[in-house]
């Protein structure tokens, strides 16, 4: 995952700044705070044991998000500059919406195992997709990483049932960090807690929808369906 970085400015003229690292650049164990440790309302779908992993990797990537946004609202307007090597993007918009951006990267980068099937999509980092691009992604993501694994003589699914069970996987992860999140009473941070819901929406809905979100995405794949009559 290349290096990028969030840039921030509020109404009243601040600015703040995060810059989003590989999970093996970030803090020292002995700085993270008590909430990061793995036993601390641990998902109930983990398979990671505090001898080898004493904390949740998903914890520690939101550690300076939380940090960062401890102070504001979910409603609070920003306007957000993401840049990358190859590109910046800009977008005003609110609190939680640039969180629910910067949580999805944040948690699909990390070595969360359960978030495996994102790490793609995490090196390709799209800021501020919407619910249609971000199906496009995932389904586009999943086949893709299906073919590289028939190509290695490995099994394939043939159609989407492994990634409607990885997001099945994942709204229990939501559902714990959320719970993780509201457990250390961050009544302050609630545009966190609100991104958190935001994803764990989509990840909820997704199994249920997928095929009908892919029909709504089908009229831009006419061309392509079309029978060459001559």
């Amino acid at each position: 995952m290349a290096k990028l970085s969030y840039h921030f400015e509020f109404p009243d003229g601040r600015t703040e700044s995060l810059q989003v690292v590989p999970p093996e650049q970030g803090r020292a164990d002995a700085e993270l705070p008590p909430w990061t440790r793995l036993e601390f309302e641990q998902c109930s779908n983990c398979p990671l044991t505090r001898e080898k992993s004493p904390r949740c990797p998903m914890a520690v990537r939101f550690v300076p998000l939380v940090q960062l946004f401890g102070k504001l609202h979910s409603y609070d307007d920003v306007l957000a500059r993401v840049e990358t090597e190859e590109r910046t993007v800009s977008k005003r918009t609110t609190v939680q919406r640039v969180l629910r951006s910067l949580m999805g990267l944040l948690s699909a980068s990390s070595d969360c195992p359960k978030v495996t099937f994102l790490k793609p999509m995490a090196h390709y980092h799209l800021p501020f997709s919407t619910s249609e691009e971000t199906v496009f992604r995932v389904v586009s993501t999943y086949l893709l990483a299906e073919y590289f694994r028939k190509k290695h003589g490995e099994a394939a699914d043939r159609g989407l049932e492994g990634l409607k069970e990885s997001y099945r996987q994942l709204q229990q992860v939501n559902v714990a960090m959320a719970r993780r999140m509201n457990a250390v009473r961050l009544e302050d941070c609630d545009g966190a807690i609100n991104a958190l819901a935001l994803l764990d929406i989509f990840a909820q809905s997704l199994p249920d929808s997928i095929d009908r979100d892919l029909e709504e995405l089908q009229p831009a794949f006419e061309k392509l369906l079309k029978v060459d009559a001559g």
